[in-house]
């Protein structure tokens, strides 16, 4: 049986003086005016099944409200479990009950059931509460973009292949450990294919290093060879007990798909290293394990591996809207798209933007004049005049300057609440984790605004 809240408190609760526990207890009054969305994580939660059978488990709020101390304090699963046992302010934020002490396994797959959608209405809810409370109109807004990294490593040909090799071969010994064992042959290739992917680092010479290509590219072809034979053996896997033949067919899916993966990066690799070729990052596998991660270049900086994200802040120092796109769009293709996204959210467009320079462009300045925004400014003018901008010079430097303060924003998501790698899989998992530290961050921001009231 789930269940959405407690309707009673605990009269064990008690009242800490910390700063963290003065943050927390605010946070707390927050999500207690907007209950709607716990009627979203319910429905998250159950995924079909009936709410009134089967074991309690934790409610919706206590989830909601591990999943906000999770990402509010950048703890690790075994970490929250530890504090929601140790510590009585954080239990008494969770509203756990004497006696409950929900395990790491438990709070992964309860926080992790819960959509980007659920996170993205709880953002909204939030927004409501503040222009409820007259901390945020949404009338002054300033935008910007960040690359936010994928948990992978940087991508070379070299370990892109290994990769394949290693984890192709390791779902293949998975196989004949079953009972009775599948009728496919391999050979474990894995101990040449690394010291080929060491001759290829730490080698200075050309001719070394295409030579240890050619024997690294000769490997994979031979794995690629093994798991055609093996993928129609373990798909019909039979006379097992239900368990080892799920196990046969979940382990052909894996490797079906591993197959296609290693195949294009074969193909990549004697492309730019056999023919000299330029690939196009469109075209380029940079992971095994996060297919979905983008190519992020951003001027004269480092190539990052991840996803952009787009963000609107407004003056309360709220995260306003979090758009993110797949691929590598260019600034300037979004600047529309947000400030839509932003009269969506408040049925109206904002009085004064300020954007990073990457955003400018006559047509957005067209578009933001035409949908009545007053002053829309950008950090580099790249052609645009100051007064086509805003109405005096003076606004558009206390405009300018306003928007470097999206900066300090982005960093503290990065630094504060680890938004500068995601470490959840997938794409929906991206998802998931940018919208759950936005909401967390707001949820910071105004308690702290609240307690600043006094």
């Amino acid at each position: 049986m789930r269940q959405k809240i407690n309707r009673q408190m605990s009269i064990f609760d008690l009242l800490h003086t910390s700063a963290i526990a003065k943050e927390l207890r605010c946070i707390s009054q927050i999500l207690d005016h907007t209950p709607a969305i716990l009627d979203a994580v319910h429905r998250d939660l159950l995924q079909g099944r009936r709410a009134d059978t089967g074991r309690l488990g934790l409610n919706a709020d206590q989830v909601l409200r591990c999943a906000i101390l999770k990402q509010y304090r950048e703890l690790t699963y075994e970490e929250l479990a530890f504090y929601l046992e140790d510590s009585a302010a954080f239990r008494a934020f969770a509203r756990l009950e004497m006696g409950v002490y929900p395990r790491k396994s438990i709070l992964q797959d309860s926080i992790k059931s819960l959509n980007e959608s659920t996170w993205e209405s709880l953002h909204q809810l939030i927004l409501g509460y503040a222009a409820g409370a007259k901390i945020e109109t949404g009338k002054k807004v300033r935008i910007d973009s960040t690359a936010i990294e994928t948990n992978i490593h940087a991508p070379t040909d070299s370990s892109l292949l290994f990769d394949g090799i290693r984890i192709m071969t390791r779902w293949m010994t998975e196989g004949h450990q079953l009972k009775p064992r599948p009728d496919y042959q391999f050979s474990d290739h894995r101990r040449v294919a690394k010291k080929r992917v060491l001759a290829i680092l730490n080698t200075r010479k050309k001719e070394t290093r295409v030579a240890a290509y050619r024997d690294l590219v000769g490997v994979a072809h031979k794995v690629c060879g093994y798991a055609r034979g093996a993928i129609p053996v373990l798909g019909k896997y039979q006379n097992a007990s239900f368990q080892d033949g799920c196990t046969a067919h979940l382990l052909a899916q894996k490797l079906e798909r591993a197959l296609r993966i290693l195949e294009k990066v074969i193909d990549q690799t004697e492309r730019r290293v056999f023919k000299e070729e330029s690939v196009p990052a469109s075209e380029k596998i940079i992971s095994f394990f996060e297919s979905h991660s983008d190519i992020i270049v951003k001027s004269r900086r480092d190539t990052e591996y991840g996803h952009k994200v787009f963000f609107t802040g407004g003056a309360s120092n709220l995260i306003l809207d979090c758009l993110i796109p797949r691929g590598n769009p260019a600034d300037s293709e979004q600047y529309c798209e947000l400030l839509d996204r932003h009269e969506q959210t408040y049925a109206s467009m904002p009085r004064q933007v300020s954007a990073d320079g990457g955003f400018a462009s006559k047509s957005n300045l067209a578009f933001a004049k035409d949908h009545q925004v007053k002053d829309a400014v950008f950090a580099k003018r790249r052609g645009l005049g100051v007064l086509d901008m805003a109405k005096s010079n003076w606004v558009y430097k206390r405009l300018k300057n306003f928007r470097a303060g999206i900066e300090a924003n982005i960093s503290a998501l990065k630094r504060r609440f680890g938004l500068s790698r995601c470490n959840w899989s997938g794409w929906r998992g991206f998802r998931r984790y940018v919208w759950s530290n936005v909401v967390s961050y707001n949820l910071l921001v105004l308690a702290r605004i609240e307690l600043a009231k006094g």
